[in-house]
């Protein structure tokens, strides 16, 4: 396992971080994609620590708040300097007017109560979940940064946001003397390339290390999905509230892309998810893969994504395959590459 700066901070992390949304037994939504708990969560929280994988990400929104509780137990046995700890607030948890959002009001409780879940006095990374457009800019970064120097928080993050929203609140901090975001975690995989229009190019510019959610599009890289076949029929694509939240994918879009990645498979002998996992690893601002797993057996699988490099030729083969027609302004400003070079 290699570690990376996340973003331009001094504190590094794994290339992959475990995703704790299957852990927890709540809700229709992250029941579609697992419901670990008890001995078997600290089992793979234990082959995590093992492979040199100590960095877990939750919210308090997982399993409204099942998440936590779950990860907080399972790694109870660890060191806590041993592990990194990244949370989320802003999207609703509760019926109160105010129980949403990145108000002071909100943070704060949010906060305390993550805390109170994970077991924990403090939190390695804490993000916003997504840009609230009514709370002011200062009023939301004022109070992580208060967060950081009562040292409940180590870093701040910020998670879905456009690239004006980040910039103006780099803007902010910068102005103030606050505490910056230095993550973004953000969707991006072989079938979800969006984040390199614009967002990117921020990241390289101003040091916002990408922390990557979903980096196998939504599971449509798992390896189950093929043309012949189509979805399987265990899949959590066949679950609507799932597929009415994430990216939307065209079919042969889609299998293009596998076609390429199979093709590459039998070159390297690797798993399609191994594949489309180390692809990500190989591009500019990235900091650190997401990676969830139902069971023991997704996780060592995914775990088999490092430690190796596809060739130039074989990366170069995936971005064609996955490459896609982009939005106005970056086509126009792509005509211009002698001022304008494309971030990868």
């Amino acid at each position: 396992m290699e570690y990376r700066h996340l973003g331009r901070s001094g504190l590094k992390v794994p290339e992959l971080c475990f995703g704790a949304g299957t852990f927890g037994t709540s809700g229709e939504f992250f029941q579609a994609w697992g419901s670990t708990e008890g001995e078997e969560a600290k089992r793979i929280v234990d082959i995590c620590m093992d492979a040199g994988l100590n960095f877990f990400d939750t919210a308090d929104v997982y399993s409204q708040g099942g998440s936590e509780i779950a990860l907080g137990k399972a790694i109870a046995h660890h060191k806590r300097e041993d592990v990194l700890l990244s949370t989320k607030a802003t999207f609703r948890f509760g019926d109160g007017p105010n129980d949403v959002g990145s108000s002071r009001y909100h943070l704060l409780q949010s906060l305390e109560r993550s805390l109170k879940r994970l077991g924990t006095d403090y939190v390695d990374v804490y993000h916003l979940h997504g840009f609230d457009a009514t709370t002011p800019v200062d009023e939301t970064l004022n109070t992580l940064d208060k967060m950081v120097r009562d040292g409940k928080v180590r870093y701040i993050a910020c998670s879905n946001f456009s690239g004006w929203h980040l910039m103006k609140s780099l803007s902010v901090s910068e102005r103030y003397g606050w505490a910056k975001y230095v993550g973004h975690q953000v969707y991006y995989s072989l079938v979800g390339r969006d984040y390199e229009w614009e967002l990117m190019p921020l990241a390289l510019d101003q040091g916002v290390g990408a922390l990557v959610w979903s980096p196998l599009g939504w599971g449509r890289l798992t390896g189950k999905i093929r043309r012949e076949t189509g979805i399987p029929k265990d899949s959590r694509l066949n679950t609507k509230v799932v597929v009415d939240s994430g990216p939307q994918v065209p079919d042969e879009y889609l299998f293009k892309v596998v076609d390429a990645i199979d093709e590459i498979a039998k070159e390297t002998g690797k798993t399609v998810a191994q594949i489309a996992l180390n692809w990500l690893l190989r591009r500019p601002t990235v900091s650190t893969l997401i990676i969830g797993a139902r069971n023991e057996e997704q996780l060592k699988a995914n775990l088999g994504a490092v430690g190796w490099k596809l060739t130039p030729e074989q990366v170069a083969k995936l971005d064609a395959a996955s490459e896609v027609p982009i939005g106005y302004p970056y086509w126009h400003q792509r005509q211009f590459g002698e001022r304008n070079p494309k971030p990868v």
